[in-house]
């Protein structure tokens, strides 16, 4: 059933004016009101992920409409999406790109990464949060397909299994899912990072992923 007038989508700004290319989910998404909108539930998340089918990836029509605007008065501050993150999110021991991460070997050694809760999620269901754990070490991708190379796949496995998997308990193999963009869907491809989704977590572990250590400040 259609809300009041306030759920009504506002006029979509044309795709020439957008601050990133629309994607035709994208202009689907717009033409919704949020009571329309069907939240990706965890077993959804489960099939698109095994199935590299990422492109399908929303946000609710609200939030991609603060979206588009976070990010073309970002653009306009910073000059980038990428430096705005350097200046504001990512560590300020890494400096600017090009990085020296300390080991070639993605997410081996905590300096290297830094985990952090999405301040853009796409439109999940209740009880799923949205980290993104950014790289300065490279993660090596298929130059043919965009997608990770099989050497730094299990790097980032390994990762998973050891920092949140682990740290859950049990329980922890059902209540965490992570994908890597291909390079063709990345919004922000000078800079690495990895997407991670956790199903109901106890919000100290999450405090306690995303805290910023000290080997994170500048020297």
């Amino acid at each position: 059933m259609m809300g009041d007038i306030s759920d009504l989508p506002p006029a979509s700004p044309p795709a020439a004016e957008a601050p990133f290319p629309l994607t035709a989910v994208d202009k689907w998404v717009l033409s919704q009101t949020d009571d329309e909108y069907q939240c990706h539930t965890w077993d959804d998340l489960r099939i698109l992920i095994d199935t590299n089918n990422l492109s399908v990836l929303k946000r609710k029509p609200s939030d991609l409409r603060r979206y588009m605007k976070w990010t073309a008065e970002t653009k306009a501050e910073y000059g980038s999406i990428t430096d705005y993150l350097i200046a504001a999110r990512l560590p300020k021991a890494w400096g600017s790109p090009p990085f020296s991460p300390v080991s070639p070997i993605p997410f081996k050694h905590p300096s290297d990464y830094r985990v952090l809760v999405n301040d853009w999620p796409y439109g999940f269901a209740p009880g799923i949060t949205h980290i993104v754990v950014w790289s300065r070490t490279p993660i090596a991708t298929d130059s043919g397909v965009g997608d990770m190379t099989p050497e730094s796949r299990k790097a980032v496995a390994s990762f998973i299994q050891r920092y949140f998997v682990d740290r859950i308990g049990p329980s922890g193999e059902d209540k965490v899912l992570w994908f890597k963009n291909w390079v063709a869907l990345q919004s922000v491809r000078a800079l690495e990072h990895i997407h991670v989704l956790v199903k109901d977590v106890d919000p100290a572990l999450l405090e306690e992923w995303t805290r910023e250590r000290e080997w994170h400040a500048a020297p």
